[in-house]
């Protein structure tokens, strides 16, 4: 799955994406530095990981990883093709969620696309094209819809169904995001509808050195938008994360205590991008690695096998599953075992979040 880096030029975008991925893309000052999406791949920090390494002690250790595209800036008018509007529409389709970057430092060194900071308006520029770009997709889209429901078309009835919300609430000039729908099947007709609004958004507040903790007037503006339009926010110095990518480990972590920071604030970033996709890790413990796979959350213990390779899937028999604090209890998995804690779990079961897995399978 991936996340989308998008904002408007100029906002810290590639620098974020620099420091994310460690990938050395260009971030000159200048709109539309970045034509070509790069992509990277991020690590998500996970302390579980490494409590169960300290228990078994393999070689390797590898975390689940995230997927990051970088887009294209976005300026005012690209639903109707201005600057790189068409490309960078298309580039959002093909992403799973969203990481809006918003510019919430002063920086006279650094051009603004519109001439002056406004964090709010910014984020309704980015917003508004979206909307614009839906609005025609779900017209469009809606017409056909009903024209063929008309004749009984069942399916067409059920996108009808889907698409009259979604009209309403871009009529009103709110994202798809925020229309709630509970039943399965019309989640999964709005998927296929690849409407851009309809994506989740983590909104990153890329502040100034000073304002890590997002406690100036804008970068609050920025978290009270975000919690209105069915978004989330974390706070970035964008600049200092990049600083702190170059750097050896035991010196970032002597920066991080200087800074008084517990730990990077892309770590956050990545957790939370990782959340915002509907994802969660389980963990298993072979003879030279452990590691962290990525499943869906309600995904079951055969789709999780299949995640390690389709065979499991196929020939799932059952997963042996416990917990890592049930390592940190009983300090082996013999002493899981004896503890009858190790559970057998069979194809219903549904992983959890944390749960370390052994699976048996048939060839």
């Amino acid at each position: 799955m991936d996340v989308g880096i998008v904002g408007l030029p100029n906002v810290g975008k590639s620098t974020l994406f620099n420091a994310l991925t460690n990938a050395g893309v260009d971030a000159a000052n200048y709109p539309f530095c970045t034509v070509e999406p790069n992509t990277g791949i991020v690590p998500v920090p996970d302390s579980r990981l490494d409590i169960l390494n300290g228990y078994h002690k393999r070689p390797e250790a590898h975390p689940a990883v995230l997927k990051v595209v970088d887009i294209a800036g976005l300026v005012r008018g690209a639903s109707k093709g201005e600057g790189l509007g068409n490309r960078f529409l298309a580039h959002i389709r093909e992403v799973d969620a969203i990481l809006h970057i918003v510019r919430c430092f002063e920086d006279d060194d650094v051009a603004h696309v519109d001439g002056s900071l406004d964090a709010i308006r910014d984020i309704e520029t980015v917003e508004t094209e979206l909307l614009i770009a839906d609005l025609a997709t779900a017209e469009t889209a809606l017409e056909k819809a009903r024209a063929k429901a008309k004749r009984s078309d069942k399916e067409a009835a059920a996108r009808v169904k889907v698409l009259e919300p979604c009209m309403e609430a871009l009529s009103e000039g709110r994202p798809v995001r925020t229309v709630e729908f509970a039943d399965a099947d019309d989640r999964r007709e709005l998927k296929g509808l690849g409407l851009l609004t309809a994506k989740r958004v983590l909104y990153v507040a890329n502040v100034g050195e000073d304002a890590q903790s997002g406690d100036t007037p804008m970068a609050q503006a920025v978290a009270q938008y975000a919690n209105s339009h069915g978004g989330k926010v974390v706070y970035v110095s964008a600049e200092i994360e990049s600083e702190l990518a170059e750097l050896e480990p035991e010196d970032r972590a002597e920066m991080l205590a200087d800074m008084g920071l517990e730990q990077s604030a892309l770590q956050a970033v990545a957790k939370a991008g990782y959340e915002l996709l509907g994802l969660h890790s389980f963990f298993t413990v072979g003879d030279k690695e452990v590691r962290a796979w990525t499943v869906p959350v309600g995904a079951t213990a055969p789709q999780a096998a299949g995640v390690i390779h389709t065979d499991f899937e196929k020939g799932f028999i059952r997963a042996e599953v416990y917990r890592v604090g049930d390592l940190q209890t009983y300090g082996s998995e013999a002493g899981i075992r004896a503890a009858g804690k190790l559970g057998m779990q069979g194809k219903e079961y549904i992983v959890q979040d944390g749960d370390v897995c052994f699976f048996h399978f048939s060839s």
